[in-house]
């Protein structure tokens, strides 16, 4: 098995601003919006000052993320950019939880979400996932442009940062699992949120078995789902792709177990290499590792 031991540096190649249609945006406003979406949600949300956003999940009470979104305040309301498919059951999902909040629930369909490598002039905040990643804009749909963001898609894949759709789904993973842990996804130190027991003994206990890791796939990937195995034995699950590069969830300690025994990782009959992404602060696999 072959694993990168350094550090991925490379960035997502420049582009300008970019439409991202896979996004929507919903809006939170009235004199409780920070305090109810805060008691929801992973991250500090009343911590926000006018103009700033912060990177979060909704969970189930079980722990495993519902929705993974950014809310961005602006003004005296909350934006949400979130997934379009999940839009609607999100919207849902806040109602059922507002119960006397006085706060207003609005699917802004007439706004949309873009991203950009260099702050634009307006309404934008920088993604405080990692600082590569950049910038996104929540605009008017008439004052975004119509091209897609294909360079963003393949530059998140080789920095190993999952996205909503083709990688986290919904009601599949927990925070640590898709590295919220690690991308400023979660608060460790607000009050109590949806979930916020079965990830908090996570965290303290360290019992992440799997995790969300770009990888390597000698001739390309071309199937989303297709078993990562070692040996006879499934270590875990190919994602999203890009060419050779894509992203995997990853049994850690049998990902451990197949650099101790020197076995090689292949989906599909083909090589697959681990990489480590530079934000990753746990352990991968160092034994039987080679130069990449």
């Amino acid at each position: 098995m072959l694993i990168f031991p350094g550090a991925i540096t490379m960035q997502i190649p420049s582009f300008p601003l970019h439409r991202r249609p896979e996004r929507a945006v919903i809006a939170v406003g009235g004199a409780d919006a920070a305090s109810f979406l805060h008691g929801l949600i992973t991250a500090d949300v009343q911590a926000l000052a006018s103009g700033e956003a912060t990177y979060g999940a909704l969970l189930q009470p079980q722990g495993k993320i519902l929705f993974d979104l950014f809310v961005f305040k602006a003004g005296e309301r909350h934006l949400i950019d979130c997934s379009a498919l999940q839009k609607s059951d999100l919207i849902r999902r806040l109602m059922f939880y507002k119960l006397r909040a006085r706060v207003e629930i609005s699917d802004l369909a007439d706004h949309g979400v873009a991203v950009s490598l260099t702050r634009p002039e307006s309404g934008a905040f920088a993604d405080s996932r990692y600082p590569p990643l950049g910038w996104r804009v929540i605009a008017p749909n008439d004052q975004l442009p119509s091209t897609d963001a294909g360079g963003y898609r393949s530059g998140r894949i080789r920095l190993g940062v999952a996205d909503s759709d083709e990688d986290i789904g919904s009601g599949k993973l927990f925070p640590h699992e898709a590295n919220l842990d690690q991308l400023s996804g979660v608060s460790f130190t607000k009050g109590c949120y949806v979930g916020q027991e079965v990830v908090s003994r996570m965290q303290h206990r360290g019992t992440a078995r799997s995790r969300i890791l770009p990888v390597k796939v000698a001739g390309g990937a071309d199937v989303n789902g297709a078993e990562v195995t070692a040996g006879d034995r499934v270590i875990g699950t190919l994602l999203s792709f890009d060419g050779e590069d894509a992203l995997a969830l990853l049994r850690l300690d049998r990902l451990h177990e197949a650099a101790n025994d020197g076995r090689v990782l292949l989906t599909d009959g083909r090589r697959v290499h681990v990489r480590r992404p530079q934000w990753a602060k746990f352990e991968i696999a160092t034994a039987a590792v080679q130069a990449g």
